[in-house]
């Protein structure tokens, strides 16, 4: 798979390099997250070097659907979304990349009023950050929508949210970071954290160690098999989505949206973006047999939210074959796969392109120009693990992203930054913090829709 929609191991390397001897901080992990949270370090005047294994957002940074949306987060995550989305617009005015920022809207297709009723109960936390989230009827869905295929009894719409081509958005940003200071560094796995005397000293990578008193460790679905190697355990899992890009269509939405099958996008080249609604694929593994507890709640709530695979490829986070532990002066699982490029489910993109040919009838034929796949960590609670590890003193994490990373990247990187500066925060971070599923605290699934 190499096409211009997603960045891949066949793809350049743009920051190539040796690693420095020592950093003041070192950020684990290329996507959207490590990017933003460099950047802002070094806009802080920190010394900083991002090391990616693989490509700068050759992960699920490149292969998500291209949301911005502040519609449906956690109450907790909003009010840092808000933050991202007043980033993006800034950001997207110190580069000469057009990444495709438009503000469209994201809306929320409702087709029976009780899908509509818990819809409209996210309206008090919309409220409580003063968004212009409302309720469609179901004659402006018609308008809004010309030609869609209802009945629908309304929608959810936020104007103010956001669309951006996320294989341009990332690497635009890394140039901002570079420019800032920031100094990254691509095919260069780190193999495990450097540790003196219990607390981080720095990072050991495949090309040699790095010295820092901090280390924040971005890693996508592989930040937990990175703290496992370290004794620390997070139940984060990751599912596949599978995602396709069609040919130019006529204009249907400036913006995103979503019915109970279907999500779409309009993308800058007048395609659209499509993905399955409700539908995520687990390959079990170890990791998953030992998260089940946490994810019970989960799967009370949404129990065919999720579909089951026997086993995962080799190389996988969770593949059966995939060594839980491993020493800094060998190869590890980091560079046996530099990038997470899982193969997309076929039967699942044929059915999607059906529905999505159904739902605007009179559209011409839907011809599709790529499909992919990527791999979203998540979370039991589906919210981000955000937080110092106490265990390993000088590390933060921000993981567990779980399909909302691309939207609030330049607000949590931000705010990741904030926690290695100990700048202030701003935000209430006690819903992310790493030691919620250790502590005897209840799963608490929260408001996202």
């Amino acid at each position: 798979m190499f096409h211009p929609f997603v960045i891949s191991e066949r793809t350049p390397v743009t920051y190539a390099g040796t690693p420095p001897a020592r950093a003041d901080v070192v950020v684990i992990g290329g996507g959207v997250i490590g990017v933003c949270t460099a950047l802002y370090l070094a806009r802080g005047g920190q010394n900083v070097v991002l090391l990616e294994k693989g490509r700068i957002a050759g992960e699920q940074s490149s292969r998500n659907w291209g949301w911005i949306r502040q519609q449906g987060r956690d109450a907790a995550e909003l009010p840092i979304m808000v933050e991202a989305a007043r980033r993006w617009r800034e950001l997207a005015r110190e580069t000469n990349v057009d990444f495709g920022l438009r503000q469209g809207g994201v809306t929320y297709l409702s087709r029976s009023q009780r899908n509509l009723e818990r819809d409209a109960a996210w309206l008090r936390i919309a409220a409580n950050c003063d968004l212009d989230t409302r309720l469609l009827s179901s004659e402006e869905v018609a308008r809004m929508f010309p030609g869609i295929r209802g009945p629908f009894a309304g929608a959810l719409h936020t104007p103010s949210d956001m669309r951006a081509e996320p294989w341009l958005a990332v690497p635009a940003l890394a140039g901002v970071a570079v420019r800032a200071g920031a100094r990254l560094i691509e095919g260069c796995a780190v193999r495990s954290l450097d540790l003196a005397a219990g607390r981080v000293a720095g990072v050991v990578t495949e090309a040699g160690r790095i010295a820092a008193s901090t280390v924040v460790l971005a890693g996508g679905a592989w930040s937990a098999l990175m703290l496992r190697n370290h004794g620390v355990s997070i139940p984060q899992l990751s599912v596949r989505e599978n995602v396709m890009a069609t040919h130019a269509l006529p204009e249907v939405t400036l913006g995103a949206a979503a019915d109970d099958k279907v999500a779409f996008r309009r993308r800058a080249d007048g395609g659209y973006t499509l993905s399955s609604v409700g539908i995520s694929e687990l390959f079990v593994g170890p990791d998953a047999f030992r998260a089940l507890p946490k994810y019970l709640p989960q799967l009370r709530a949404g129990p065919f939210k999720q579909q089951y695979l026997p086993a995962a490829p080799a190389g996988f986070p969770d593949g059966w074959t995939t060594r839980r532990r491993w020493d800094a002066d060998v190869p590890g699982p980091f560079e046996a796969t530099r990038v997470l490029n899982p193969t997309p489910n076929k039967r699942q993109l044929e059915r999607l392109h059906r529905r999505f040919a159904r739902l605007f009838p009179a559209m011409p034929p839907v011809t599709v120009r790529a499909s992919w796949a990527g791999m979203i960590d998540t979370m039991p609670d589906v919210v981000p693990v955000v937080d110092h590890i106490a265990a390993l003193p000088g590390l933060v994490v921000g993981t567990g992203m779980s399909g909302h990373g691309f939207g609030i990247g330049p607000g949590m990187g931000r705010v990741l930054a904030a926690l290695v500066t100990g700048d202030a925060v701003g935000h209430d971070l006690h819903r992310f913090r790493s030691d919620r599923f250790s502590d005897g605290s209840a799963i608490q699934l929260g408001d996202v829709l």
